[in-house]
């Protein structure tokens, strides 16, 4: 019965947009064990995408009120589900993605046993053929990389994005922290994991960051800068998130490298171009480039497309300004914000289809007007 609730719970998470693919070792039912008791999965696949309150969640599981928020609450708190606090109503509770997401809300708390589990089942999440249609996160360029006179949108400058925040929290990155934890990695700085809005609130309620206002979070991105991190914000013209990544440690750069055009799994506007008579063969973006897409070849940098992401660190450290980014003639549409960025991902999966929609949102009005009678 136990394990029949494990298995319940990693199919609802694989019907969520972020998907949780099954393997044949069965990690992923591993992962959950030790992350949910046999209680809060039973509640937690009780839970949809649509935030509801305490009482329509505690009618669909057959439960007390007072004991589903006690669960809700605590499984909220340990990072398994996600929560909204608005301040004139009741908690609500949704399902949350494993990664964007439960991942995510390890930072601070994980184990040797589960880091093991999550880098066995890591090659099984990086789904690229999905990531190529509908991506969660797309990279921006730093700055210092983007040329005078190009044309660039308020949502592909980082630091438009920060003007742009009222709410700013800063946490450890979950990428670096996993990976120093077993000795691993590099030695990039770690607190760059940057949250907006509802999601800044839900980082600042549990204690997993610390609130920063746009003066600290803009010392962040140049700090970031100087390290050769990847800005990856996620793929929605409103951020809910900016990462700051490497390729020795970030679970989406290292599975991207592994693949031979990176370039074609993680959204992007731009790509780098190298003027060969400014170059001076100095090899500095070599040891910057996180995606390994320049090599020096007579003394001379060539970039090969398939590989470069358009991060532009190799742009922001070029001496002679050899290099250069240029904007793509076709990139894919932004989504206005992240839930729909999520819809879309659901849809590309064959998970959201419009009757699927229909149907939860009709469930979800039809339990809370029972739960109120």
């Amino acid at each position: 019965m136990t394990e029949d609730i494990y298995q319940r719970l990693a199919r609802h998470l694989d019907d969520l947009p972020g998907g949780y693919p099954p393997t044949e070792s069965g990690v992923e039912l591993r992962i959950l064990r030790r992350l949910f008791t046999p209680e809060e999965a039973a509640l937690a696949v009780c839970l949809t995408v649509l935030p509801e309150e305490a009482p329509v969640v505690a009618r669909r599981a057959h439960l007390p009120v007072a004991e589903t928020t006690r669960r809700l609450e605590e499984m909220d708190a340990k990072g398994l589900i996600y929560s909204l606090h608005p301040p004139d109503g009741a908690p609500k509770y949704s399902a949350l993605h494993f990664v964007v997401g439960i991942w995510e809300f390890q930072v601070n708390r994980l184990t040797p046993e589960l880091i093991h589990d999550f880098e066995e089942y890591l090659p099984h999440l990086m789904v690229h053929d999905v990531w190529q249609k509908a991506p969660q996160i797309r990279t921006i360029p730093v700055g210092q990389s983007i040329p005078k006179n190009q044309e660039v949108m308020v949502y592909e400058q980082a630091e438009e994005l920060i003007r742009s925040q009222k709410h700013i929290v800063v946490a450890p990155c979950i990428c670096r922290q996993e990976r120093q934890a077993v000795g691993e990695g590099c030695k990039k700085p770690l607190e760059t994991c940057l949250s907006f809005g509802t999601a800044a609130d839900y980082y600042q309620r549990h204690g997993l960051g610390r609130v920063i206002d746009q003066e600290e979070a803009l010392k962040i991105l140049k700090q970031a800068n100087r390290a050769g991190l990847v800005l990856q914000p996620s793929n929605s013209q409103k951020a809910s998130f900016l990462c700051c990544c490497c390729g020795d440690c970030c679970g989406v750069l290292r599975s991207a490298k592994l693949h031979p055009q990176p370039a074609s799994i993680l959204a992007s506007a731009f790509f780098a171009r190298v003027d060969a008579a400014l170059c001076n063969g100095c090899a500095a973006c070599t040891r910057r480039c996180q995606m390994e897409a320049v090599e020096m070849v007579e003394e001379t940098a060539v970039l090969n497309l398939d590989r470069c992401i358009g991060c532009g660190l190799c742009v922001s450290t070029c001496p002679t300004k050899a290099l250069s980014l240029v904007r793509k003639e076709e990139t894919p549409p932004v989504p206005p914000n992240y839930t729909l960025t999520n819809f879309q991902l659901g849809r590309v999966r064959g998970k959201f289809k419009t009757a699927d929609m229909v149907m939860m949102v009709v469930r979800s009005r039809v339990d809370r007007l029972l739960a109120r009678s």
